[in-house]
């Protein structure tokens, strides 16, 4: 947090009425100003907390320092100045320090890159300021300002409730407290403990339900939650299953390379080397033993991936999803703005006798409402276009000349449709006043408005057409309430499932005068109702959304649709995106009920449409997924849903629609709310996994083909083939030019034709083991053969300069070996990855300057190389492309024959 000029006094908020705590801060009803608040930002700091800073660049240095390759190099430097091989000392140090620049880099662009993806997750709240309700980033709220609090939200500062409406907190976060607390706007005790002082909200809870207001009290640091930030701060390096998987094959490799290289130190001293000479080769052994690049080079990839991945509108919160993304099986899917537009229209309207057509498209209030047939009910229709508007949170605000409605789509839809079909259009319905509310849940399915008009009151409900007929006992027909009779019953269930087969969502509205002086209870919401008629809302599916669930179902993939809304109409949606089968219907919230495990793990992969869901259902429907194996992302948007999520192999919560709630308890959020993104992260996450797995195949071939070629010189009793200084050149040098380009390979375009990955597989499988174990030796026998060929026909210079170009040129060839392990390097597109083309032509820029310049040849010792030397060269170690292209065409002809086998 920002240094302040003063810190925010303990004052005792909870005892104070609301008006003296807008007093303290100079706020009032309207909010602050701009300038006001501005103040009291450079005031109070802003509000963050100290553990969300982010790793200073010092810090990066310092980490580079410590780790056993620098200990290496270092004491390799010390005992070349020790004994006068100050050249020797000089290269080592240019190569401490060129390496720690270049960990720096790699770093500090994943830690950039990460900061970027925080910022795109961090939490927004609803304030007041200067009389408009407006977002703003959660961090520059200030003491003072109005915040508006909703079902769903993520509370963030500390603040006095000044008005709410059954507004519920789940405060467990902070007190323990398992059941969401019911708050008031009365001042209880000076005494009253942290979870008695229900008249307050909490940075970081939940509001579970209702609405509020209220004025904040303290930010940051100075919050109940900052005064415990050690203890709750969620920031810290996060490290996937991979990367502790490569950190601990990176300590054993480490210490199995010191192992060696004392082994390697006394082999050479007992067969006659140099001790100098012994001691320098021992480290640069060791040094070739330990990957050290790995674990930078896996936190760059990682972090450079699911930057792409937000550039396709899929931010990630928890690394680790990005390996699971590649192991997904099942992905279960919310309709309404997911696989739909979520742009709803009212197309058609029943009230009463008549029906009706409503022209006009999206939330705009230009259109008409027309009768459809001969018969119409001017009376219904007015009355439920009238519950549309006052059951109704949607509102018609201006933005410049032209009207905009702030709101949740299907409420935006019906007050739309209202504004287009009332006499007289919305205004007509100002001297109407809305006394309280029942606000709309995922378990009632419905809202309701108290409302009075000329002395009287009135009941309007609006919500599911099961729900709501359920709770009647009337009907409003020509202008008169009737009883509801069977027959009526079933017209009008009729009618709703005739408007919902044509993929309509389905609303009904209906009315109950009230004789209270108080505001309306549950109760009376839910009985004797009189029903006065049915919305009929389209929300026609994406185009995009129907292209990604052919490519899901083509990467094996099923794809499993789970929504709250009527069973047709999710039917249908489910059939004309292709999720269904046709004739398939989906299975509703009581058949749930009674399905055990397995009947549930069926109908998910064989109908693959649930309708009429509570989140109790998705969990249960999630629960026997994952029981039988299946990897799972779950899609959510409500509080009720985080439970969901959390559990999901893969939580994907929706930037748009969803609550900072169910944001908080996922993986993934989806910026644009779209189905099309979760299959293009998936996409992204096994290009990323796969470029993890090039890099790895890379390092380790590389280190593996260097150690055995050190061994075999020994062995063989040949003159070191290689010093030290060259080992340590192609090993972080040469290698490094490579691994970070091939850490970008761009995904192939087979990426989605594959099968999901097991997530048990290891990064290491046999296949990938023995093309490793293959290509080493074929380095080794290139470097061997040629070095004792040119140890017989020259000098002993000329012979190491041929074994030190050809491993460094063998790098070249593998790194582009690497791009894929199963199709030919010519097939996958030579110019698709620039950035190895860029590192490949630096490497042998170098190489050329090491070998031909008299700096090179006197701090390397080496000699000048013909232009027939380097033809043999690119000879040689073309031999190792040769050699993987065989290992690849033997594995495509083998998975050839098992699938016609099949």
């Amino acid at each position: 947090m920002e240094t302040k000029e003063s810190t925010l006094e303990d004052l005792l908020w909870h005892a104070e009425p609301p008006e003296n705590v807008l007093n303290h801060f100079g706020s009032r009803a309207e909010g602050l100003k701009p300038e006001e608040a501005e103040e009291l930002r450079k005031r109070y700091g802003r509000n963050i907390l100290h553990t969300e800073q982010g790793t200073s660049p010092l810090v990066i240095i310092l980490k580079q320092l410590k780790s056993p390759l620098i200990y290496l190099l270092a004491a390799a430097a010390a005992v070349s100045l020790v004994t006068s091989h100050v050249a020797d000392a000089l290269v080592i140090i240019v190569v401490i320090i060129l390496n720690t620049i270049l960990g720096f880099i790699q770093e500090y662009r994943a830690e950039e890159a990460l900061k970027s993806l925080k910022k795109m997750t961090q939490p927004r709240a609803r304030v007041i300021r200067e009389n408009t309700l407006q977002w703003i980033a959660a961090a520059d709220l200030v003491p003072g300002d109005l915040l508006v609090l909703e079902t769903g939200d993520r509370v963030a500062a500390d603040a006095r409730i000044i008005h709410c409406t059954d507004l519920e907190v789940d405060e467990a976060i902070l007190t323990g407290e398992s059941e969401p607390v019911v708050k008031t706007t009365e001042a209880v005790e000076e005494k009253a403990a942290l979870g008695d002082r229900v008249n307050m909200v909490w940075a970081s809870t939940s509001v579970t339900a209702g609405r509020g207001r209220a004025v904040v009290t303290a930010t940051g640091m100075e919050s109940q939650l900052g005064r415990i930030a050690g203890q709750v701060s969620e920031a810290g390096d996060e490290t996937t299953p991979l990367q502790k998987r490569m950190s601990k094959l990176g300590m054993y490799l480490g210490l199995a390379g010191v192992g060696f290289a004392a082994l390697v130190f006394l082999i050479g001293i007992l067969t006659g080397y140099e001790l100098f000479e012994m001691l320098l080769f021992s480290v640069a052994v060791a040094v070739s033993a330990i990957p050290e690049g790995l674990p930078a080079v896996i936190s760059v990839t990682l972090a450079l991936g699911v930057k792409r991945m937000a550039a396709r509108k899929a931010v990630i919160r928890s690394l680790p999803a990005v390996e699971t993304l590649g192991s997904t099986t099942v992905i279960c899917t919310d309709k309404t703005g997911t696989i739909t537009r979520n742009e709803m229209t009212v197309t058609r309207i029943s009230a009463g006798k008549g029906d009706y057509t409503v022209s006009g498209d999206g939330y705009s209030p230009d259109g008409t409402v027309e009768p459809a047939g001969e018969e119409e009910d001017r009376q219904a229709l007015d009355l439920l276009l009238r519950i549309g508007v006052l059951a109704n949170n949607a509102r018609l605000l201006k933005e410049g000349d032209d009207p905009v409605l702030e709101g949740s789509p299907t409420e935006k839809a019906i007050l739309a449709s209202a504004a287009k079909g009332l006499k007289g259009g919305l205004a007509s319905l100002d001297r109407v006043r809305r006394i309280s509310e029942i606000p709309f849940s995922s378990g009632t399915k419905y809202i309701a408005a108290l409302a009075e008009e000329d002395g009287g009151r009135t009941l309007y409900v609006k919500g599911a057409p099961d729900r709501v007929l359920g709770f009647c006992s009337h009907v409003y027909e020509g202008g008169e309430r009737k009883e509801l009779d069977k027959e009526t019953r079933r017209f009008i269930e009729k009618k709703n499932e005739e408007m919902a087969s044509g993929a309509l969502r389905v609303i009904a509205g209906a009315c109950k005068s009230l004789r209270t002086r108080n505001g309306a209870e549950r109760k009376d919401a839910e009985e004797g109702l009189t029903f006065v008629g049915l919305w009929g809302i389209i929300d026609p599916p994406r185009e995009d959304a129907i292209e990604a669930i052919r490519r899901a179902k083509a990467a094996g993939i099923r794809v499993v649709m789970i929504t709250g809304d009527h069973a047709v109409t999710a039917s249908a949606i489910a059939r004309q995106t292709g999720i269904a089968p046709e004739g398939a219907e989906a299975v509703t919230g009581p058949r749930i009920d009674e399905m055990d495990d397995e009947a549930l793990v069926r109908a998910a992969l064989d109908i693959g449409v649930f309708a009429r869901v509570s989140p109790d259902h998705k969990l249960k429907i999630l629960k026997a997924l994952r029981g039988h194996g299946e990897v799972v992302s779950m899609t959510g948007d409500g509080v009720n849903d985080a439970p969901a999520l959390k559990g999901a192999d893969i939580g994907v919560a929706m930037g748009i629609t969803g609550t900072e709630v169910s944001k908080g308890a996922s993986d993934m959020v989806l910026m644009d709310d779209n189905f099309a993104t979760i299959v293009h992260a998936v996409e992204e996450g096994r290009g990323i996994y796969n470029n993890l797995r090039r890099v790895i195949f890379f390092l380790l071939a590389t280190n593996l083909g260097e150690i055995l070629t050190l061994a075999a010189g020994l062995l063989l009793r040949l003159p070191l083939p290689l010093t030290a200084i060259m080992v340590l050149w192609i090993n972080l040098v040469t290698d490094g030019a490579c691994t970070i380009p091939l850490g970008v390979e761009p995904r192939h375009q087979n990426v989605l034709k594959e099968p999901p990955r097991n997530p048990e597989e290891p990064v290491i499988t046999g296949a990938i083991l023995f093309r490793l174990v293959i290509l080493s030796v074929v380095m080794t026998l290139g470097t061997i053969l040629m070095y004792r060929y040119e140890l017989a026909a020259g000098s002993l210079p000329h012979a190491r300069t041929m074994a030190f170009t050809i491993l460094a040129v063998f790098q070249w060839f593998q790194a582009f070996n690497a791009r894929s392990s199963r199709e030919s390097v010519f097939t996958v597109g030579f110019f698709a990855n620039p950035a190895l083309l860029i590192g490949v032509g630096i490497a042998a820029v170098l190489q050329v300057l090491v070998i031909h310049t008299p700096l090179g040849e006197k701090i390397f010792g080496t000699a000048p190389l013909t232009g027939l030397d380097w033809l043999l060269i690119i000879g040689v170690c073309a031999s190792i492309t040769v050699a993987d292209e065989l290992i690849k065409l033997i594995g495509r002809l083998k998975r050839e024959k098992q699938r016609e086998s099949r």
